[in-house]
Parts: structure tokens; sequence; C-alpha cells
């Protein structure tokens, strides 16, 4: 079935930023299947641009991980598959341990009235039935988190990170019944990283990431079966 997904012009981007958020967006919606070839001709014509914004957002996304590139065949949607979730998640889980356990000793009072904020952003995101919201309100709880650790270097490393881990966190939240518990698990590291109880705080995300990966596993084996 041919996928129905468009581009959408927006006066403040480039075209080629354009086209790479609207590639991205069709894979991470399932619009572009996972081992569906791209076609860099084929896709110009259906989203009305040339080869060249084609060719730069396919170099972009085979960066984030969303995009392979078979020699003799060309690039296509990269599988998700428990080895690429399992390498990504153990690197997450090492720099977000870290960066709890600094966020205890750094965190200002105002990093923590803006985390409660996000986290209660994120509760209202869960209403409204669009995971890129949900997602992105996610993503927002978490570099509030990193801002907070004072320590542009690992910012740094995480937000390399953070495209990487972007489909995962997608994948995890297009499973409502996990709501309850992220939403328990944000509320825990808030109340341990105000009381500076790094060993709690730590413990938390540590359950928090591992709760993703057995959630993410058990939707890839599903899809096999």
């Amino acid at each position: 079935m041919e996928a129905n997904f468009q581009v959408t012009m927006n006066e403040y981007l480039p075209l080629r930023d354009v086209v790479f958020h609207t590639l991205r967006q069709a894979i991470l919606k399932g619009e572009l299947k996972p081992g569906e070839r791209l076609m860099e001709v084929k896709l110009a014509n259906k989203l009305g641009v040339s080869r060249t914004p084609i060719r730069e957002a396919i170099r972009k996304l085979e960066l984030e991980g969303l995009v392979l590139m078979i020699p003799r065949k060309g690039a296509e949607v990269a599988e998700i598959t428990e080895k690429s979730l399992r390498d990504v998640l153990e690197v997450r889980k090492a720099l977000e341990e870290l960066a709890v356990q600094l966020a205890c000793d750094k965190i200002t009072e105002e990093e923590i009235q803006q985390l409660r904020e996000a986290a209660r952003e994120f509760q209202k995101s869960l209403q409204s039935g669009d995971i890129t919201r949900v997602a992105e309100a996610d993503v927002q709880f978490h570099d509030i988190l990193y801002m907070a650790t004072d320590n542009q270097k690992l910012v740094q490393l995480l937000n390399n990170l953070r495209e990487q881990m972007y489909r995962y966190r997608v994948e995890y939240l297009k499973n409502d019944e996990a709501y309850p518990v992220l939403t328990r698990e944000h509320e825990d590291i808030i109340r341990h990283i105000s009381r500076r109880d790094k060993e709690k705080a730590t413990e938390v995300m540590c359950r928090h990431i591992d709760n993703q990966v057995e959630t993410v596993i058990d939707a890839i084996r599903t899809k096999q079966n």
C-alpha cells in the first residue's frame, strides 16, 4: 500500500530540514515500514522536491540509526532489533545514572520546579492520544534533568544519543498500559532528587530504563511471532 505522508512546508526551516522531519516522522509512525527501500527518485516525486534534500535527509536518518545503507542495494528503513535496542539503552542507562547523581548535587529549586511542570505537561499529553506529543513531553522532562547536572560534556553526549533513543521511546509510548508506571517513575525521580538522595534516585532511573527495554523487547517479539 502506498504511504500517504506528504511534506509540510515551513517558512522558518530550510527545505532539507523539512524533508528530513517528514521522512523521520513517516518512519516513526510506521508509514515507511522496516525493510522498505528508500528510492530517491520516487521520494522526490512524492514530496515534490529534488533528489538533493532527499539524499541529505537519508544521510541524517542513517546517523540516527533509522536507515541502513545496503551495499549494491541502497537505503532502507532499519529494522528494530533487540540488539540495537540493548546497545542504545545500555549506554543511555549508564549516562542517565550519572546524570541523576550529578543532579542530586547541583539541581536548583528553580530546576526542581521546572521538572514538576514538565511532569504535569507529560501527564496532560497522555490524554491527547498523540504519540509525538507524549514523546516530546518525555524528552523535555529528561532534558531539564540533564541541564541540572551543570556538565556540558554529559549533556552533549546525551543529546547526541537522543535521536537514536527516540525511535525506542516512541515504541515504548505506543503501549498506553505503561503510562501509570511512567508517571509514577517521573514523580519518584523528582522526589528523590529534591531530597538529594542519590541511591534512591539512581535506583528509580535504572528501573525507568529497564522497563522501557522490557516493554519494547516484548513488542519486537510479538511482531516476530
